[in-house]
Formats: C-alpha cells, structure tokens, sequence
C-alpha cells in the first residue's frame, strides 16, 4: 500500500506542472489540425488530459536514479551475482512518441555495497519514463548502477514489444526486440550465461 501511495503522490505531482495549461493548448491546436473538434463533448476535457497523461510518462526528467541508488546504500561483503529479473516497463519510443513496452533484467556482482532490489527496479523506472530509444535506456541504466555501486560487474537485458512496430510500418505483431549491455566481471562469456540461464528458467 506504501508503494501505491508512494507511485500515486509522484503522478499527481509530474501531472500538475506549470507546464500543464500550455501543453493543453498544445494538444487542443493538435486536435484542430488533425481535423477533429476539440469543443465536442467526448474532447472537451481530453487536451488536458493528455497534457497530465504526457509529463506522468515523461516524470523520469525530474529524478536522479544515482540517488534513488544512494538512499539505499549498505556495506555488504558478498560477491556473489544479485539479480532482479522479470522489472515490467513501459516507455514512448522518442522517433514516434509510441509505446514500448517489456521486461528488464537487471545483475550485479556487489564490491563491498549492495543496494535495495526495490531501488534497481526504480532505476529501470527513471529511465524508461523518457523519451527513449531502447538501446539508450539499457545503457543508462546499466551505467547508473556501475558509477554508484562500483561493482565487479553490470550486465542488463531488455525485452521489448514496439508500438511502432506493430501499429505502423512494417505491422509485425509479435516481434520482440532484445538488447544487452555488460562490463567487468561480464565480459567473461561464462559469467554472462550463468545470468542468461538465471533468467531463462522457469520463464
């Protein structure tokens, strides 16, 4: 329930910005031109709507995953491989501002800290409410939890379903995109299929 509330009180504040009032007119003018009326009853209230639905999804702007790791930080002398697998995303694909949506799967090899599991999954959030490219966003968030855990080793998987694959274009309905990043201790091929075989199981 303190997770809920937590996820609500942050959706209500990127939601209501200075910004909204003007990204609502945006999204009013955006309507005319697409040839709708944005004065008929089922679009009077939806610029507005769209406006808070837009900086809801694009709230990871505002925070810092180096901190989010941080506020949890404790000394921890274990070397073994941490994972957290199966982190559900959703994010807007910057080329089209169309969803992507997946799976993230998240390993480290701790060198003397570990952080909170539930702070791994908030890193996969910070990146993934942006406007994204889904190769950036593994890097990235790799990358946070390597500069502030300074581990032995990061390595990341993404599994994702494109919006824009399946709306448009080529209209490949069940097409999964697969991306990864490593470092450290990672780079040894071993190493990278103990994690593979890790999140393979019983999937």
């Amino acid at each position: 329930m303190i997770h809920q509330d937590h996820y609500q009180i942050e959706n209500e504040q990127a939601a209501n910005t200075p910004h909204t009032e003007e990204l609502a007119a945006h999204y009013k003018e955006i309507l005319n031109l697409l040839g709708e009326e944005p004065e008929r009853e089922g679009l009077q209230k939806t610029p507005m709507r769209v406006a808070k639905a837009m900086q809801v999804l694009t709230r990871g702007y505002k925070m810092d995953a180096h901190k989010v790791l941080t506020d949890a930080l404790f000394k921890e002398d274990y070397s073994q491989m941490v994972i957290v697998k199966d982190i559900d995303f959703f994010s807007l694909c910057e080329h089209h501002m169309l969803p992507f949506y997946g799976k993230v799967h998240v390993a480290y090899i701790p060198n003397g800290y570990i952080t909170g599991l539930s702070k791994i999954a908030r890193v996969v959030d910070i990146y993934s409410h942006r406007l994204q490219v889904q190769e950036r966003m593994t890097l990235q968030i790799k990358e946070a939890i390597e500069q502030t855990l300074h581990p032995l080793g990061v390595m990341v998987v993404v599994e994702a379903k494109h919006m824009c694959m399946q709306m448009r274009g080529v209209e490949k309905q069940n097409s999964i995109t697969t991306t990864s990043d490593f470092s450290g201790a990672f780079n040894q091929a071993k190493t990278r299929q103990e994690f593979m075989n890790l999140i393979s199981h019983e999937r």
